[in-house]
């Protein structure tokens, strides 16, 4: 991979995820019975931001936990049964929630799919929405986010890479060519 350029440095993260914490708030008239849900690995840290944000700006504590969509993918083999929420760590119940998946990027969808097929295996949300950093394009499957940071479109011989300060040392969104 060679390296492109930087698209969004650590101050611009911030703000994006501050936008989008408004926006959820905004859109689900306040904090009740929300619930966030990070995607396994760098989603989490980011629902992490989303949770501190909202208390910062609502006053509100609101639960998050963290997915692992291994066993639900659909581009390996499965050794596992299809219900297997190993690696995932909700500590709270679903039901009647509002559930908000965070991830660093989308992209096919695929990741997105395998998360919503997770998420009811482990309850029954009132609903999913989607909080992404980055939407890059290319879609393979009709899922759309609801709350975007920053959309950066892409060729398919491009790879955004999401860096977070929990698991990188640093934080920001770089743009490479494959």
């Amino acid at each position: 991979m060679e390296f492109k350029s930087n698209i969004m440095d650590a101050r611009s993260v911030g703000r994006s995820l501050a936008r989008i914490t408004h926006e959820i708030l905004e859109k689900n008239k306040g904090a009740e019975n929300i619930v966030l849900l990070g995607i396994k690995r760098r989603g989490v840290p980011l629902a992490a931001v989303l949770s501190d944000n909202i208390k910062i700006f609502d006053g509100a504590e609101v639960p998050f936990g963290e997915i692992d969509i291994t066993a639900y993918r659909d581009d390996i083999p499965r050794d596992k049964p299809k219900n297997s929420s190993e690696g995932s760590d909700i500590p709270f119940d679903l039901s009647d929630k509002t559930v908000i998946l965070v991830d660093d990027v989308i992209c096919s969808g695929r990741t997105v799919r395998a998360a919503i097929e997770c998420v009811f295996a482990n309850g029954r949300p009132r609903s999913v929405q989607l909080a992404v950093l980055v939407d890059r394009g290319h879609r393979e499957l009709p899922i759309r986010p609801d709350f975007v940071g920053k959309n950066i479109p892409t060729s398919k011989t491009e790879r955004i890479v999401v860096k977070v300060d929990s698991v990188d040392g640093e934080t920001g969104v770089d743009i490479y060519s494959v």
